[in-house]
C-alpha cells in the first residue's frame, strides 16, 4: 500500500515540476482539451462489440448505416437478399427492404422510413436503427462514444471464466526494472495477468472500473492516449520488454466528463516521468519514447486484486 502511494504522489510531484501547455478553459471553468482524433463509429450488441466482416459502419445525415448481413446475423434473424431485395425474419416478426428507396414493410405494413436502404463501397447497407427496432430489439445512442448500444448492456467482466489467467513468469521481461508493478494495492503480490485486446471493449474490471474505449489524439503537437470510463483518473503504464514501465496519470489532473457520465481522461505518449520511477534516476531520455515499442498497455487499478490486465497495444 505504502509503496503504491509513494508511485502515485511521486507521479503527482513529477507533473507538477512541469508545464504542459494549458487546456482551454471555457466560460465556466471547465477544462476543455483541444484535440484532434476522437472514437470511431461502433455497433454494441448485448454489451459486445461488433466487427462487421463486410465493413465498417457509416454515419449519414444523422442515420447509422450498416452492412446488411451482418446486423440481421448479430440479432439472430435469418437473412434474405435478391436483386435489390433484402429481408429479415425473426420469430414472427418479418422486414422487407428495397436497395435505394425509403419504402419498407414490416409485417406485411407498408412504412415510410427516413431514410434508405443503399450501397456503400459496392455493398449493401441498411438503417441499423430501423431494422434493430422492428425485429423487437432496444436502442440508444452514445453520443460520447460514437456508439450505437442494441438490446441489453451486459458488460462482460475480467473475471468472466473465458478470459484465462497467464504466468506472470512468461512476462518478466516487462516488470525486471519495476517489479513493485507485480504487487497490488495492498503489497500483495498478483497471481496472474490477463491480456485483451481493444476489440473486445467495453469491459469492466472485476465488478468495479469500466473502460469503455481507448483511441489517439493529438493536442498541440503532442500524443495522448485517451481512455474513456466509469472513473476518474486510474493510472496506466506502458510495457516495453527489457525497459522501464512508462508510467502515466491523466494529464489534466480530472478528466472530461462526458454527457453520459463517463469520463474521459488523456495519459500523455510521452512523458518526463520516465526519468524518475519509484525514487530512481532512470537516465532515461523521455522524449525518445514511441507508443510503438510498447507491447501492451496496462492498468493500475485497485481491482481486481489478484490478476493484472493488460492489452495488446493496437497502436504499433
Amino acid at each position: 500500500m505504502k509503496r503504491l502511494i509513494a508511485v502515485l504522489l511521486g507521479g503527482a510531484i513529477l507533473f507538477s515540476s512541469f508545464s504542459l501547455t494549458a487546456p482551454v478553459v471555457d466560460a465556466v471553468g471547465k477544462n476543455t482539451p483541444v484535440i484532434v482524433g476522437g472514437p470511431e463509429l461502433a455497433v454494441i450488441v448485448n454489451g459486445k462489440k461488433v466487427k462487421f466482416d463486410s465493413g465498417d459502419p457509416v454515419m449519414e445525415n444523422g442515420r447509422v448505416q450498416v452492412p446488411l448481413r451482418g446486423v440481421g446475423e448479430e440479432l439472430g434473424a435469418k437473412v434474405g437478399y435478391k436483386g435489390k431485395k433484402v429481408s429479415y425474419t425473426k420469430g414472427n416478426k418479418t422486414i422487407s427492404l428495397t436497395l435505394g428507396s425509403n419504402k419498407a414493410t414490416v409485417d406485411g405494413m407498408r412504412i415510410t422510413m427516413d431514410t434508405k436502404a443503399k450501397a456503400v463501397k459496392g455493398r449493401t447497407y441498411v438503417p441499423l436503427r430501423f431494422v434493430s427496432e422492428n425485429l423487437g430489439e432496444k436502442v440508444s445512442w452514445d453520443k460520447a462514444g460514437q456508439w450505437v448500444w442494441i438490446g441489453e448492456k451486459n458488460i462482460p467482466s475480467t473475471d468472466d471464466e473465458q478470459f484465462k489467467m497467464k504466468k506472470l513468469s512468461d512476462f518478466s521481461k516487462y516488470y525486471n526494472k519495476t517489479p513493485f508493478l507485480l504487487k497490488n494495492i495492498s503489497d500483495k503480490p498478483y497471481e496472474g495477468i490477463k491480456i485483451f485486446n481493444i476489440s473486445q471493449l467495453p469491459l469492466q474490471l472485476a465488478d468495479d472500473f469500466i473502460i469503455y474505449d481507448m483511441y489517439l489524439v493529438k493536442k498541440d503537437g503532442n500524443d495522448y492516449l485517451a481512455v474513456r470510463s466509469n472513473e476518474n483518473g486510474n493510472p496506466i503504464y506502458f510495457m516495453e520488454q527489457n525497459n522501464y514501465a512508462h508510467y502515466r496519470r491523466d494529464v489534466h489532473n480530472g478528466g472530461t466528463i462526458n454527457g453520459d457520465g463517463t469520463i474521459t481522461n488523456y495519459y500523455p505518449v510521452q512523458s518526463r516521468n520516465d526519468t524518475l520511477i519509484d525514487g530512481k534516476d532512470t537516465g532515461i531520455d523521455w522524449t525518445k519514447f514511441k507508443l510503438k515499442s510498447a507491447d501492451y498497455i496496462a492498468f493500475s487499478a485497485i481491482f481486481p486484486e489478484n490478476y493484472i490486465v493488460a492489452f495488446t497495444n493496437p497502436f504499433k
